[in-house]
Protein backbone atom coordinates (compact mmCIF):
# COMPACT_ATOMS: atom_id res chain seq x y z
CA UNK A 1 0.00 0.00 0.00
CA UNK A 2 1.14 3.32 -0.72
CA UNK A 3 0.50 6.79 0.78
CA UNK A 4 0.72 8.61 -2.55
CA UNK A 5 -2.36 5.69 -3.97
CA UNK A 6 -4.59 6.84 -0.82
CA UNK A 7 -4.08 10.87 -1.60
CA UNK A 8 -5.36 10.50 -5.28
CA UNK A 9 -8.20 8.20 -4.26
CA UNK A 10 -9.45 10.46 -1.93
CA UNK A 11 -8.45 13.66 -4.22
CA UNK A 12 -10.61 11.93 -6.70
CA UNK A 13 -13.71 11.88 -4.59
CA UNK A 14 -13.13 8.09 -3.56
CA UNK A 15 -14.29 6.67 -0.35
CA UNK A 16 -11.28 5.24 1.84
CA UNK A 17 -11.60 1.59 3.22
CA UNK A 18 -10.83 1.17 6.89
CA UNK A 19 -7.45 -0.39 5.88
CA UNK A 20 -6.47 2.55 4.28
CA UNK A 21 -7.70 4.95 6.90
CA UNK A 22 -5.09 2.50 9.26
CA UNK A 23 -2.60 2.83 6.99
CA UNK A 24 -2.42 6.62 7.42
CA UNK A 25 -2.82 6.91 11.18
CA UNK A 26 0.04 3.86 11.84
CA UNK A 27 2.06 6.09 9.58
CA UNK A 28 1.21 9.90 11.27
CA UNK A 29 2.12 8.15 14.36
CA UNK A 30 5.46 6.24 13.34
CA UNK A 31 6.40 9.06 11.88
CA UNK A 32 6.73 6.74 8.36
CA UNK A 33 4.55 9.18 6.21
CA UNK A 34 6.42 12.32 6.00
CA UNK A 35 4.57 15.65 6.88
CA UNK A 36 3.75 16.89 3.10
CA UNK A 37 2.07 13.63 2.18
CA UNK A 38 -0.15 13.96 5.20
CA UNK A 39 -0.88 17.49 4.49
CA UNK A 40 -1.50 16.43 1.06
CA UNK A 41 -4.34 13.83 2.19
CA UNK A 42 -5.81 16.45 4.88
CA UNK A 43 -6.35 18.99 2.10
CA UNK A 44 -7.82 16.46 -0.12
CA UNK A 45 -10.52 15.58 3.21
CA UNK A 46 -11.30 19.31 3.07
CA UNK A 47 -12.31 19.68 -0.36
CA UNK A 48 -13.55 16.37 -0.83
CA UNK A 49 -15.49 15.41 3.13
CA UNK A 50 -15.22 11.74 4.30
CA UNK A 51 -18.83 9.44 4.41
CA UNK A 52 -20.50 8.49 8.20
CA UNK A 53 -18.09 5.76 7.61
CA UNK A 54 -14.98 7.14 7.17
CA UNK A 55 -15.26 9.39 9.68
CA UNK A 56 -16.42 6.61 12.20
CA UNK A 57 -13.24 4.54 10.85
CA UNK A 58 -10.68 8.30 11.41
CA UNK A 59 -11.97 8.34 14.66
CA UNK A 60 -11.73 5.20 15.78
CA UNK A 61 -7.95 5.13 14.76
CA UNK A 62 -7.20 8.17 16.08
CA UNK A 63 -8.67 7.09 18.97
CA UNK A 64 -7.12 3.91 18.88
CA UNK A 65 -3.58 5.31 18.70
CA UNK A 66 -3.21 6.55 22.12
CA UNK A 67 -3.76 5.80 25.79
CA UNK A 68 -7.49 5.48 26.55
CA UNK A 69 -9.06 6.13 30.30
CA UNK A 70 -10.34 3.56 32.21
CA UNK A 71 -13.01 4.99 34.51
CA UNK A 72 -14.71 2.07 35.08
CA UNK A 73 -13.59 2.20 38.73
CA UNK A 74 -15.87 5.04 39.27
CA UNK A 75 -19.71 4.17 40.25
CA UNK A 76 -22.13 5.65 38.24
CA UNK A 77 -23.10 6.70 34.56
CA UNK A 78 -19.91 9.15 33.72
CA UNK A 79 -20.78 12.26 31.73
CA UNK A 80 -18.80 14.74 30.47
CA UNK A 81 -19.25 17.97 28.23
CA UNK A 82 -17.09 20.07 25.12
CA UNK A 83 -17.45 23.15 23.81
CA UNK A 84 -16.05 24.23 20.38
CA UNK A 85 -14.66 27.21 21.86
CA UNK A 86 -15.86 30.94 22.44
CA UNK A 87 -14.87 34.01 24.17
CA UNK A 88 -16.44 34.19 27.43
CA UNK A 89 -16.66 30.72 27.61
CA UNK A 90 -16.16 29.49 31.28
CA UNK A 91 -19.45 27.07 31.39
CA UNK A 92 -17.17 24.27 32.17
CA UNK A 93 -16.43 25.61 35.48
CA UNK A 94 -19.94 25.74 37.20
CA UNK A 95 -21.42 23.50 35.17
CA UNK A 96 -19.39 20.98 36.15
CA UNK A 97 -19.88 21.43 39.98
CA UNK A 98 -23.51 22.41 39.72
CA UNK A 99 -24.16 18.30 37.84
CA UNK A 100 -21.64 16.74 40.28
CA UNK A 101 -23.71 18.01 43.07
CA UNK A 102 -26.69 16.16 41.54
CA UNK A 103 -24.59 13.05 41.83
CA UNK A 104 -23.24 12.23 38.46
CA UNK A 105 -19.71 11.79 38.02
CA UNK A 106 -17.82 14.29 35.87
CA UNK A 107 -14.80 13.38 34.96
CA UNK A 108 -13.57 16.30 32.11
CA UNK A 109 -10.42 16.76 30.35
CA UNK A 110 -10.17 19.97 29.17
CA UNK A 111 -7.84 22.24 26.50
CA UNK A 112 -5.76 25.26 26.28
CA UNK A 113 -7.07 28.37 24.49
CA UNK A 114 -5.28 29.32 21.32
CA UNK A 115 -6.40 32.61 19.02
CA UNK A 116 -9.23 34.64 20.30
CA UNK A 117 -10.76 31.24 22.17
CA UNK A 118 -10.15 31.06 25.75
CA UNK A 119 -9.38 27.69 27.20
CA UNK A 120 -10.71 25.57 30.94
CA UNK A 121 -7.27 24.45 31.94
CA UNK A 122 -5.97 28.43 31.44
CA UNK A 123 -9.26 30.22 33.52
CA UNK A 124 -8.27 27.36 36.33
CA UNK A 125 -4.43 27.95 36.92
CA UNK A 126 -5.29 31.36 37.56
CA UNK A 127 -6.02 29.95 41.01
CA UNK A 128 -3.05 29.85 43.09
CA UNK A 129 -1.66 26.54 43.20
CA UNK A 130 -4.00 24.64 41.42
CA UNK A 131 -2.72 21.65 39.09
CA UNK A 132 -3.95 20.43 35.50
CA UNK A 133 -1.88 17.89 34.79
CA UNK A 134 -2.29 14.91 37.16
CA UNK A 135 -2.18 11.04 36.81
CA UNK A 136 -4.48 8.87 35.50
CA UNK A 137 -4.62 7.23 38.86
CA UNK A 138 -5.48 10.47 40.93
CA UNK A 139 -7.87 11.79 38.00
CA UNK A 140 -9.93 8.68 38.71
CA UNK A 141 -9.28 8.47 42.76
CA UNK A 142 -10.49 12.50 42.47
CA UNK A 143 -14.00 11.76 40.35
CA UNK A 144 -14.62 8.71 42.71
CA UNK A 145 -14.07 10.91 45.91
CA UNK A 146 -15.19 14.47 44.80
CA UNK A 147 -17.45 13.76 42.10
CA UNK A 148 -15.48 15.86 39.55
CA UNK A 149 -12.52 16.71 37.92
CA UNK A 150 -11.05 19.12 35.18
CA UNK A 151 -7.90 17.76 34.16
CA UNK A 152 -5.26 18.42 30.93
CA UNK A 153 -5.14 14.32 28.97
CA UNK A 154 -3.32 12.31 30.72
CA UNK A 155 -1.07 9.93 29.26
CA UNK A 156 -0.84 9.78 25.33
CA UNK A 157 -4.12 10.11 24.36
CA UNK A 158 -4.73 10.37 20.81
CA UNK A 159 -1.60 11.29 20.22
CA UNK A 160 -2.32 10.84 16.03
CA UNK A 161 -4.76 13.83 16.48
CA UNK A 162 -1.99 15.98 18.26
CA UNK A 163 0.41 15.32 14.68
CA UNK A 164 -2.68 15.99 12.45
CA UNK A 165 -4.11 19.22 14.15
CA UNK A 166 -0.47 20.49 14.40
CA UNK A 167 -0.32 20.33 10.36
CA UNK A 168 -4.02 21.43 9.97
CA UNK A 169 -3.18 24.38 12.10
CA UNK A 170 -0.19 25.70 9.36
CA UNK A 171 -2.05 24.18 6.10
CA UNK A 172 -5.72 25.96 6.48
CA UNK A 173 -7.70 22.96 7.23
CA UNK A 174 -8.86 23.53 10.35
CA UNK A 175 -12.34 24.21 9.81
CA UNK A 176 -12.52 21.06 8.14
CA UNK A 177 -16.17 18.88 9.87
CA UNK A 178 -14.60 15.59 9.43
CA UNK A 179 -11.20 16.50 10.69
CA UNK A 180 -12.82 18.95 13.44
CA UNK A 181 -15.20 16.09 14.39
CA UNK A 182 -12.39 13.20 14.42
CA UNK A 183 -10.25 15.07 16.77
CA UNK A 184 -13.09 15.94 19.13
CA UNK A 185 -14.51 12.22 19.30
CA UNK A 186 -11.21 10.55 19.33
CA UNK A 187 -10.46 12.65 22.17
CA UNK A 188 -13.96 12.09 24.03
CA UNK A 189 -14.23 8.28 23.44
CA UNK A 190 -10.52 7.88 24.68
CA UNK A 191 -11.29 9.88 27.74
CA UNK A 192 -13.35 6.97 29.52
CA UNK A 193 -16.85 8.83 29.53
CA UNK A 194 -20.05 7.22 28.90
CA UNK A 195 -21.99 10.12 27.74
CA UNK A 196 -21.34 13.41 26.32
CA UNK A 197 -22.91 16.63 25.74
CA UNK A 198 -21.76 18.82 23.22
CA UNK A 199 -21.77 22.84 23.23
CA UNK A 200 -21.08 23.84 19.29
CA UNK A 201 -20.70 27.49 18.83
CA UNK A 202 -22.18 29.27 15.69
CA UNK A 203 -21.10 32.81 14.82
CA UNK A 204 -18.68 35.64 14.98
CA UNK A 205 -16.80 34.00 17.56
CA UNK A 206 -16.70 30.80 16.38
CA UNK A 207 -15.55 27.92 14.11
CA UNK A 208 -18.60 27.62 12.53
CA UNK A 209 -20.21 31.16 11.57
CA UNK A 210 -23.58 29.75 10.42
CA UNK A 211 -26.50 27.72 11.77
CA UNK A 212 -26.17 25.29 8.83
CA UNK A 213 -22.13 24.88 9.31
CA UNK A 214 -22.50 24.67 13.56
CA UNK A 215 -26.30 21.75 12.84
CA UNK A 216 -23.66 19.85 10.61
CA UNK A 217 -21.07 19.66 12.75
CA UNK A 218 -23.28 19.10 15.58
CA UNK A 219 -24.81 15.97 13.17
CA UNK A 220 -21.66 14.25 12.80
CA UNK A 221 -20.17 14.63 16.46
CA UNK A 222 -23.65 12.98 17.76
CA UNK A 223 -23.20 10.08 15.21
CA UNK A 224 -19.63 9.17 15.77
CA UNK A 225 -20.41 9.52 18.97
CA UNK A 226 -23.54 7.07 19.26
CA UNK A 227 -21.87 4.74 16.38
CA UNK A 228 -20.04 3.41 19.30
CA UNK A 229 -22.00 3.11 21.79
CA UNK A 230 -21.93 6.52 23.76
CA UNK A 231 -24.95 8.39 24.75
CA UNK A 232 -24.12 11.85 22.94
CA UNK A 233 -26.53 15.12 22.57
CA UNK A 234 -25.36 18.41 21.04
CA UNK A 235 -26.96 22.04 21.59
CA UNK A 236 -26.35 24.80 19.30
CA UNK A 237 -25.16 27.92 20.85
CA UNK A 238 -24.41 31.97 19.87
CA UNK A 239 -20.89 33.14 19.92
CA UNK A 240 -21.75 36.66 18.05
CA UNK A 241 -20.64 38.08 21.33
CA UNK A 242 -18.99 37.34 24.17
CA UNK A 243 -20.40 34.92 26.61
CA UNK A 244 -21.17 36.69 29.80
CA UNK A 245 -19.60 40.09 30.97
CA UNK A 246 -16.00 38.88 32.11
CA UNK A 247 -13.40 37.80 29.36
CA UNK A 248 -9.47 36.64 30.75
CA UNK A 249 -8.68 34.02 33.08
CA UNK A 250 -8.75 35.79 36.43
CA UNK A 251 -12.09 37.56 35.19
CA UNK A 252 -13.55 33.96 34.14
CA UNK A 253 -12.71 32.46 37.12
CA UNK A 254 -14.50 35.23 39.10
CA UNK A 255 -17.81 35.73 36.86
CA UNK A 256 -18.08 31.55 37.62
CA UNK A 257 -17.86 31.56 41.07
CA UNK A 258 -20.33 34.48 41.08
CA UNK A 259 -22.92 31.99 39.00
CA UNK A 260 -22.60 29.69 41.71
CA UNK A 261 -23.49 32.22 44.00
CA UNK A 262 -26.48 32.85 42.09
CA UNK A 263 -25.02 36.57 41.23
CA UNK A 264 -24.27 35.05 37.43
CA UNK A 265 -24.70 37.16 34.50
CA UNK A 266 -28.06 35.80 32.60
CA UNK A 267 -27.03 34.83 29.50
CA UNK A 268 -24.36 32.29 31.41
CA UNK A 269 -26.39 31.33 33.32
CA UNK A 270 -29.18 30.58 30.61
CA UNK A 271 -26.17 27.87 28.87
CA UNK A 272 -25.13 26.60 31.49
CA UNK A 273 -28.38 25.22 32.94
CA UNK A 274 -29.34 24.04 29.49
CA UNK A 275 -26.74 22.18 29.10
CA UNK A 276 -26.51 20.92 32.66
CA UNK A 277 -30.19 19.84 31.92
CA UNK A 278 -29.27 17.25 29.29
CA UNK A 279 -26.12 15.81 31.37
CA UNK A 280 -28.38 15.10 34.67
CA UNK A 281 -30.81 13.73 31.78
CA UNK A 282 -27.89 11.48 30.52
CA UNK A 283 -26.87 10.52 33.88
CA UNK A 284 -30.47 9.40 34.30
CA UNK A 285 -30.52 11.41 37.46
CA UNK A 286 -34.04 13.25 36.29
CA UNK A 287 -36.65 11.84 33.80
CA UNK A 288 -36.34 15.46 31.13
CA UNK A 289 -34.81 18.64 31.11
CA UNK A 290 -37.65 20.06 32.82
CA UNK A 291 -36.57 18.45 36.05
CA UNK A 292 -33.39 18.74 35.33
CA UNK A 293 -32.44 21.91 35.48
CA UNK A 294 -34.70 22.78 39.13
CA UNK A 295 -32.08 20.34 40.15
CA UNK A 296 -29.58 22.33 39.04
CA UNK A 297 -30.90 25.58 40.05
CA UNK A 298 -31.57 23.94 43.66
CA UNK A 299 -27.87 22.76 43.82
CA UNK A 300 -26.95 27.06 43.19
CA UNK A 301 -29.81 27.90 45.92
CA UNK A 302 -28.53 25.56 48.86
CA UNK A 303 -24.73 26.02 47.81
CA UNK A 304 -24.12 22.61 47.45
CA UNK A 305 -22.24 23.48 43.76
CA UNK A 306 -20.53 26.34 45.35
CA UNK A 307 -19.10 23.96 48.06
CA UNK A 308 -18.35 21.22 45.53
CA UNK A 309 -16.20 23.68 43.23
CA UNK A 310 -14.39 24.68 46.41
CA UNK A 311 -13.82 20.88 46.85
CA UNK A 312 -12.32 20.96 43.50
CA UNK A 313 -9.84 23.42 43.71
CA UNK A 314 -8.50 21.85 47.24
CA UNK A 315 -8.35 18.55 45.81
CA UNK A 316 -6.06 19.84 42.95
CA UNK A 317 -3.82 21.82 44.88
CA UNK A 318 -5.34 25.49 44.61
CA UNK A 319 -6.56 27.59 47.61
CA UNK A 320 -9.61 27.06 47.74
CA UNK A 321 -10.07 30.86 49.21
CA UNK A 322 -10.24 32.32 46.43
CA UNK A 323 -13.94 31.30 46.59
CA UNK A 324 -14.79 34.24 49.26
CA UNK A 325 -11.60 36.37 48.14
CA UNK A 326 -10.41 36.82 44.45
CA UNK A 327 -7.94 39.26 45.71
CA UNK A 328 -5.62 35.78 45.97
CA UNK A 329 -5.72 35.75 41.72
CA UNK A 330 -3.79 37.95 39.75
CA UNK A 331 -5.55 41.25 38.84
CA UNK A 332 -4.37 43.93 36.75
CA UNK A 333 -2.25 47.26 37.41
CA UNK A 334 -4.73 48.97 35.16
CA UNK A 335 -8.33 49.35 34.50
CA UNK A 336 -9.53 51.98 31.80
CA UNK A 337 -13.00 52.64 30.40
CA UNK A 338 -13.83 52.30 27.34
CA UNK A 339 -16.74 54.81 26.15
CA UNK A 340 -19.46 55.20 23.88
CA UNK A 341 -19.08 57.37 21.08
CA UNK A 342 -22.60 57.86 20.59
CA UNK A 343 -25.92 57.50 21.67
CA UNK A 344 -28.36 54.32 21.01
CA UNK A 345 -27.76 50.88 21.46
CA UNK A 346 -25.30 48.33 20.77
CA UNK A 347 -26.19 46.57 17.36
CA UNK A 348 -22.49 44.92 16.92
CA UNK A 349 -19.66 43.42 19.41
CA UNK A 350 -17.58 40.92 17.29
CA UNK A 351 -17.00 38.54 20.10
CA UNK A 352 -13.99 37.08 17.75
CA UNK A 353 -12.48 40.76 17.61
CA UNK A 354 -13.23 41.38 21.42
CA UNK A 355 -11.24 38.07 21.87
CA UNK A 356 -8.41 38.91 20.28
CA UNK A 357 -8.58 41.86 22.05
CA UNK A 358 -7.61 40.30 25.43
CA UNK A 359 -5.47 38.38 23.62
CA UNK A 360 -3.35 41.26 22.46
CA UNK A 361 -3.00 42.63 26.46
CA UNK A 362 -1.38 39.14 26.87
CA UNK A 363 -4.94 37.09 27.84
CA UNK A 364 -4.68 34.94 25.01
CA UNK A 365 -2.00 32.85 23.12
CA UNK A 366 -1.24 33.96 19.19
CA UNK A 367 1.16 30.50 19.06
CA UNK A 368 0.53 27.40 21.89
CA UNK A 369 4.12 28.62 23.35
CA UNK A 370 2.81 32.44 24.60
CA UNK A 371 3.36 32.54 28.01
CA UNK A 372 0.00 33.96 29.82
CA UNK A 373 -0.81 37.28 31.90
CA UNK A 374 -3.92 35.69 33.88
CA UNK A 375 -4.69 38.81 35.50
CA UNK A 376 -5.77 40.79 32.04
CA UNK A 377 -8.67 40.51 30.29
CA UNK A 378 -12.13 43.00 29.15
CA UNK A 379 -15.34 43.47 31.57
CA UNK A 380 -18.19 44.12 29.05
CA UNK A 381 -21.04 46.16 30.50
CA UNK A 382 -22.98 46.15 27.71
CA UNK A 383 -24.69 43.68 25.38
CA UNK A 384 -26.19 43.50 21.61
CA UNK A 385 -29.55 45.29 22.75
CA UNK A 386 -28.63 47.55 25.24
CA UNK A 387 -29.41 51.03 25.20
CA UNK A 388 -26.31 53.19 25.84
CA UNK A 389 -25.41 57.11 26.35
CA UNK A 390 -22.64 58.74 24.66
CA UNK A 391 -19.62 58.81 27.12
CA UNK A 392 -20.97 55.81 28.88
CA UNK A 393 -18.87 53.02 29.74
CA UNK A 394 -19.05 50.09 27.34
CA UNK A 395 -16.22 48.14 28.79
CA UNK A 396 -13.56 48.35 31.23
CA UNK A 397 -9.97 46.93 30.13
CA UNK A 398 -7.71 44.90 32.65
CA UNK A 399 -4.12 45.75 31.41
CA UNK A 400 -1.00 45.69 32.71
CA UNK A 401 0.44 47.81 29.92
CA UNK A 402 0.10 51.67 30.29
CA UNK A 403 -0.57 52.23 26.42
CA UNK A 404 -3.34 49.91 25.30
CA UNK A 405 -4.06 51.89 21.71
CA UNK A 406 -3.76 49.10 19.56
CA UNK A 407 -6.63 47.40 21.84
CA UNK A 408 -8.89 50.52 21.90
CA UNK A 409 -8.87 50.88 18.10
CA UNK A 410 -9.41 46.99 17.79
CA UNK A 411 -12.94 47.55 19.74
CA UNK A 412 -13.47 50.76 18.11
CA UNK A 413 -13.70 48.78 14.69
CA UNK A 414 -15.91 45.89 15.87
CA UNK A 415 -18.62 47.72 18.58
CA UNK A 416 -21.28 49.44 17.23
CA UNK A 417 -23.94 51.60 18.27
CA UNK A 418 -26.80 52.12 15.78
CA UNK A 419 -30.98 52.61 16.45
CA UNK A 420 -31.57 49.17 15.84
CA UNK A 421 -30.16 45.74 16.73
CA UNK A 422 -31.09 42.12 16.23
CA UNK A 423 -30.19 40.30 19.38
CA UNK A 424 -29.74 36.85 18.41
CA UNK A 425 -31.40 33.61 20.33
CA UNK A 426 -28.56 31.93 23.39
CA UNK A 427 -29.67 28.33 21.82
CA UNK A 428 -30.41 27.35 18.38
CA UNK A 429 -31.21 23.84 18.18
CA UNK A 430 -31.22 20.96 19.80
CA UNK A 431 -29.40 17.56 17.88
CA UNK A 432 -30.08 14.38 19.50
Amino acid sequence: MRMLDIIDKKRNGGELTATEIAFFIDGVVNKTIPDYQISALLMAIYFQDMTAAERKTLTMKMMESGDRVDLSAVPGIKVDKHSTGGVGDKVSLPLAAMVAAVGIPVPMISGRGLGHTGGTLDKLEAIPGLQVEISEQDFVKQVTEQGLAIIGATGDIAPADKKIYALRDVTDTVDSLPLIASSIMSKKIASGTDALVIDVKTGAGAFMKTQEQAAALARALVDIGQSVGMQCIAVITDMNQPLGHKIGNTLEIEEAIDLLKGQGPADLEEITLTLGSYMVVLGQKAPDVATAKKMLQETITSGAALERFRAMIAAQGGDPRVVDDYSLMPHAQYQIEFPAAKSGVVTQMAADEVGIASMLLGGGRQQASDQLDYAVGIDVHKKLGDPVQAGESLLTIHSNQADISEVQALLAANITIGEHAQVPPRIYQVIK
